[in-house]
């Protein structure tokens, strides 16, 4: 715990006072008790006697219990005037009492002073006082402090942040891009604020909803929206607040988080990332007493037990629901599971319209065309294009957000930072023929995307990138789009076997070729667009538990298998040999473009189009629309 400069001022000042004091009461009782006691001068004892044996001493006061005498004596070297002088005595010194009185010297013993003693025993104790006042004080502050030594005794209580009004500062018309999702917890909110309308005709007001989706769609933004429409307490907590090193804790925490809502129904209970706390139970090796498993267990009683919740809607949030508990997902805990998907093209304009709100856009700026652009990017990811694009406005000093820095901001955010551009040498030309097959296989199969921008300025890892543009939501893709993909994708690669001969191909393609792979293996294995015919070979989620997946058999044969990768190889060497025929038919423009991309490092889909329209056809890119 960190505590400011002006706590330590506070506790410093009164231990400097108070010591002051101390010591003015200690040491200076004893000036104020010497009084005429303090001398300019000291006398060691064996002079003290000297002086006393030569009739020298004229008086004498004992102080501090005869430990310390003033002497009053006659000096001769001084006209024998009279000296105060100080004299240490020392403890054991019977006969000087007795060699005072022979001598008829006048002794004056003065009693000690009580008001020392009491001083010198607070003196001994304010230092262990301050201590346990200091230890006090850090104890009290870090009890205020999530987790700090004062939680010790909270450790079961929840950490549940609670607000009767959620003022969350978001709304439903806050939230674009997930209209059905929103459809659906309006109703909630409906339940909560006029529950007699639904209950009127015998219906039960839904126990949970479960949002799923992929992250950044928004499902934390719908609950916040969520908290601000209905106006009740609302409880916001994450799945790995329950977990805990100590036994016993998750459980305890959930019970006393229901305790708490239960007095304050009827609520919104929202928890995020549930699948920390609500994963499968039994899921490794050997089971096992696991404190995770107790904390759902304890949740899955308190949503739908033997007494039950009424009054309290329990919201939850999750990306993984393939690893949730059976026992949470049923009717009855969670009722409803509502699944928040990235945006279509509307749900992007919609959502590119609530973060365009408070940017300055430039009059040519079209909202629909750059949600167009951005096909499968999530609400957080529109946010953040165009938080990217109003920081390079900012850079260049300009007072409004262009489609240029737009562009730069969706390359940015695809593809990384832009480096520095290449020099003119054989790897810069190499790389331009790479990134030219990949364009004008794409541009000339009917059944591949557009290219949108062809360009030589590294960004991220790749020294170069051709970007595809999708004409379409495509919800399902046909076999001829699927090869291609793949005939478009090894097109750098044919271009540098054709070019420069296969001795010189290069590294470049290594990402490529493992996409290939991939779409290839999931056309035999997963969607029967192979010889083996319309067989599923592979389940279409892995398994996520170690116990699951050492448990699990495989699916099909050896024999199988080995035709599995002989229908793969079969599918890249055929697309692989269109992309060579391609190439080869095209060497001119491909040529032409290759010097051009060199000398201007750019070139856009709709230039680029043109000047292949010059050599040869170019098959006009149908709309698919699947029939069902």
């Amino acid at each position: 715990m960190k505590l400011s400069w002006r706590v330590i001022l506070l506790w410093t000042l009164p231990v400097l006072v108070i010591g002051f004091f101390l010591w003015q009461g200690t040491f200076g009782n004893a000036t104020g008790e010497l009084g005429k006691n303090t001398a300019s001068t000291r006398m060691t004892y064996g002079r003290f006697l000297e002086y006393l044996d030569t009739d020298r001493v004229t008086s004498v006061d004992l102080y501090d219990s005869g430990r310390t005498a003033i002497v009053e004596a006659t000096d001769s070297q001084l006209d024998d005037r009279i000296q105060r002088l100080r004299v240490d005595l020392p403890m054991a010194a019977p006969e000087l009492i007795a060699k005072l009185r022979e001598a008829n010297i006048p002794l004056t013993a003065h009693p000690a002073n009580k008001d020392g003693a009491i001083w010198g025993l607070l003196g001994n104790l304010i230092f262990p006082i301050l201590l346990i006042g200091g230890l006090f004080f850090l104890f009290r502050r870090s009890s205020n402090v999530p987790g700090g030594p004062g939680q010790a005794m909270n450790f079961g209580k929840s950490r549940a942040r609670f607000q009767m009004e959620a003022k969350t500062g978001v709304m439903f018309d806050d939230v674009a891009g997930v209209e059905e999702a929103k459809e659906e917890l309006k109703e909630v909110v409906t339940f909560l604020k006029q529950p007699e309308r639904f209950t009127a005709v015998g219906a039960r007001i839904p126990k949970g909803v479960l949002l799923v989706g992929p992250p950044g769609t928004g499902k934390t933004l719908l609950a916040k929206a969520i908290a601000g429409e209905a106006g009740v307490p609302f409880f916001s907590i994450s799945g790995s607040e329950f977990v805990e090193m100590f036994v016993g804790v998750g459980a305890s925490r959930v019970r006393d988080l229901f305790k708490k809502a239960k007095e304050n129904a009827p609520c919104l209970i929202f928890i995020d990332e549930i699948d920390a706390v609500g994963r499968q139970r039994g899921a490794g090796i050997g089971g096992g007493n696991d404190e995770r498993e107790q904390t759902l267990n304890q949740l899955l009683t308190e949503m739908d037990g033997f007494e039950g919740n009424t009054g309290i809607i329990i919201i939850a949030a999750t990306n993984r629901p393939d690893v949730l508990d059976s026992a949470l997902l049923r009717p009855g805990r969670f009722d409803r599971q509502v699944t928040v998907d990235a945006p279509d093209l509307k749900g992007r304009i919609g959502i590119l319209d609530v973060h365009a709100r408070n940017k300055k856009l430039a009059p040519e700026i079209s909202i629909e065309m750059i949600a167009r652009r951005t096909p499968g990017f999530t609400g957080a990811d529109l946010a953040n294009l165009l938080n990217e694009a109003a920081i390079l406005t900012a850079r260049r000093r300009k007072e409004a957000i262009t489609m240029l820095e737009i562009n730069d901001a969706v390359d940015r955010v695809v593809a990384g930072m832009e480096g520095t551009p290449l020099v003119d040498s054989k790897s810069k030309r190499l790389i331009a023929y790479h990134e030219v097959g990949h364009a004008i296989v794409g541009t000339l199969i009917k059944a591949h995307d557009a290219v949108q921008k062809v360009t030589l300025i590294p960004r991220g890892q790749a020294q170069g990138l051709t970007w595809f543009t999708p004409s379409e939501e495509q919800g399902l893709i046909t076999r001829g789009q699927l090869k291609a993909r793949i005939t478009g994708a090894l097109g750098g690669r044919a271009a540098e076997e054709e070019i420069f001969g296969s001795a010189e191909v290069t590294t470049g393609a290594g990402g490529d070729l493992q996409q290939v792979t991939s779409m290839a293996r999931q056309m035999v294995t997963r969607f029967g667009m192979s010889d083996l015919g319309p067989l599923s070979l592979e389940s279409q989620e892995g398994e996520v538990f170690l116990g699951a997946g050492l448990m699990s058999r495989s699916e099909y044969s050896e024999e199988i298998a080995s035709r599995i990768d002989e229908q793969v190889r079969v599918i890249v060497e055929n697309c692989h040999d269109d992309a060579l025929r391609l190439i080869r038919e095209n060497r001119m423009v491909i040529d032409r473009l290759v010097d051009l991309l060199i000398e201007k490092e750019t070139i856009d889909g709709e230039e680029f189009r043109q000047i292949v329209a010059e050599y040869t056809h170019v098959p006009e890119k149908e709309q698919y629309t699947p029939v069902l």
